[in-house]
């Protein structure tokens, strides 16, 4: 939360002002009238013959009257998509409710009703979803057992081989996704996501109060364009759990980046669907949990060409030994350890070793070397030899 001095500025329209009072242990207390908070709503998507779903959600732009989407006349909208649209077609596409932009009829957004967006189903007696006229909060992901929730993906294809690109360029894409959120900016409080293609261009970013809608957005906005999803990938701001991923895989993304940590459920799917996880992105480092061949290690001339980006040679065969401009490509003993379990980095001034996940957290003790160790201290830790009696 964040004030600011002149109630008169323009503010993101996902921006809130409100009250509040500033407290410290030294106890001082400040009236601060004029608060930045995210703003919160309710977006309800109403899919005829299916069922309604009621979304916790931040609107970041005003509503724009009646706006749409046909299959015969495609958006029914002037500018970039609506992003009520959109983020009801990413969640449509994430729920199962839709496999395809061919599968929607029709989606619309009523300029006196604008919180609700309508969607008509080409064959909706064919949709088979796991929930129905529910609340999705702002934290809320998938409901139902272990079964229902690998049920939902498995008819999903596996993601394509087209993406290649370094560790350092996730650091670029980062920067490019918050310099675009303003709501952020202003509040601190809101999740973003950034869509991406195979020459790094970023297509998309949104940002919102919940991660899976700001995921949500940025695929229903590249889906609604008409664009398919070969070669592309997303970064977030946030934990990469179960359903991020399954976003991903039923989007067709090849690549997942994030900024914190991936649940063990979350790698087990992106390695079965083929789609490469990356956590822990800062800087120039990253931790990559499945499918690091997309990850290269170095770029001739700066960024690799589209021919350069479709299959890189694997290292040690004879097309990196012809001397192929193209990037090698971990082969299989460089890939025999692919979470990197056995890197670790050393604590400066401690005997301690960290696991490169997490800060101190992960810490492990580790007994320090006699050799290091000051006279008395060797003599303390040595083993007592038993006295003869």
């Amino acid at each position: 939360m964040n004030h600011i001095g002149d109630h008169h500025l323009r503010l993101p329209f996902g921006v809130a002002i409100v009250q509040a009072d500033r407290s410290s242990a030294a106890g001082e207390n400040h009236r601060l009238p004029n608060c930045c908070v995210v703003r919160e709503d309710v977006l309800t998507i109403a899919v005829e013959q299916i069922g309604t779903y009621a979304l916790m959600w931040t609107p970041t732009e005003d509503a724009r009257g009646d706006v749409g989407y046909t299959a015969e006349d495609g958006l029914l909208a002037e500018g970039e998509v609506p992003e009520a649209l959109a983020l009801a077609a990413g969640f449509a596409l994430s729920e199962g409710i839709i496999d395809r932009l061919g599968d929607i009829a029709a989606m619309w957004v009523c300029r006196d009703r604008p919180d609700v967006v309508n969607i008509r189903l080409v064959r909706p007696e064919a949709v088979a979803v796991t929930r129905r006229n529910v609340v999705v909060n702002s934290s809320c992901g998938v409901c139902g057992g272990r079964e229902q929730l690998t049920a939902a993906v498995a008819a999903t294809p596996p993601s394509g081989g087209r993406l290649r690109l370094r560790v350092g360029d996730l650091a670029d894409i980062r920067s490019q996704m918050q310099e675009q959120q303003q709501v952020f900016a202003g509040t601190g409080g809101t999740h973003g996501a950034a869509l991406f293609d195979r020459n790094l261009n970023v297509l998309s970013v949104a940002e919102d109060l919940g991660r899976h809608n700001a995921l949500d957005k940025v695929i229903g906005r590249h889906l609604l364009g008409g664009h398919g999803f070969a070669g592309c990938g997303a970064f977030i701001s946030s934990r990469v759990s179960y359903e991020m991923t399954v976003k991903a895989v039923r989007a067709g993304l090849e690549l997942l980046a994030a900024i914190s940590a991936p649940s063990s459920l979350a790698i087990e799917l992106a390695a079965r669907h083929g789609l490469t996880l990356c956590g822990f992105v800062r800087g120039d480092r990253a931790m990559i949990y499945s499918h690091p061949e997309r990850l290269v290690e170095e770029v001739r001339r700066g960024r690799l060409s589209g021919a350069d980006r479709s299959e890189p040679p694997v290292r040690g065969t004879a097309a990196a030994a012809a001397g192929s401009d193209a990037p090698t490509r971990p082969g299989p003993r460089q890939r025999a350890d692919p979470h990197n379990v056995r890197r670790r980095s050393r604590a400066r001034g401690s005997g301690r070793w960290r696991s490169p996940c997490r800060p101190a957290e992960c810490w492990t003790r580790r007994r320090p070397p006699r050799k290091g160790l000051p006279p008395a201290a060797r003599r303390a830790s040595a083993p007592r030899r038993p006295r003869s009696s």
